[in-house]
């Protein structure tokens, strides 16, 4: 039965994976990011082989959709995190001119992944070091030593107007010390 099962899923697949991604591809307008969406879609339809009969091109279409629909809704979610965030930022550095948010928008777009998703965990969800090392799966120390290279990251990605502690005449930050 299984080997009957994956026979099928497999003609499946070589039958439909390129008009699938196709389909993805046009709205989403990455291929990265339409290949992972469409693997989703396969491994959706690869779920429910032993319950529904998945071989119809409509009903791929429509997982496909649905998918897409689920990616619309999170790029959306990350937008909200980074206006949060930058609201954040905008109640401790008041810029001479410019859009808070775009800036740090822009500052978090040029870090890593795992920057952002330290640096969110700390300031948009307010999680101390033990619980984001809980979260990611790491000890305490090595969530620490992350954070505090994020950190440093995002400061060295961003615009001057946006950094809250003075810098002295060569352009070096003070930190109150003489």
């Amino acid at each position: 039965m299984l080997l009957q099962r994956e026979a099928e899923f497999i003609s499946l697949h070589a039958a439909h994976y390129e008009r699938v991604l196709h389909y993805v591809l046009r709205r989403v307008g990455d291929l990265e990011v339409a290949k992972d969406l469409t693997a989703d879609v396969f491994r959706i339809a690869w779920q429910k082989s032993r319950h529904e009969h998945t071989t119809e091109t409509a009903w791929l279409f429509t997982v496909a959709r649905n998918v897409i629909g689920n990616e619309y809704r999170g790029r959306r979610r990350r937008r909200e995190l980074i206006l949060k965030l930058a609201e954040g930022v905008r109640s401790e550095a008041a810029p001479a001119g410019g859009s808070v948010e775009a800036a740090v928008a822009e500052t978090l777009g040029k870090l890593r992944a795992k920057d952002r998703e330290i640096l969110m965990l700390h300031f948009w969800d307010k999680l101390s070091i033990p619980e984001i090392a809980a979260v990611s799966g790491c000890t305490e120390n090595t969530a620490g030593v992350r954070l505090h290279r994020a950190k440093r990251a995002f400061e060295a990605a961003m615009p001057a107007e946006l950094r809250g502690r003075p810098t002295d005449k060569t352009g070096r930050r003070s930190h109150g010390q003489d």
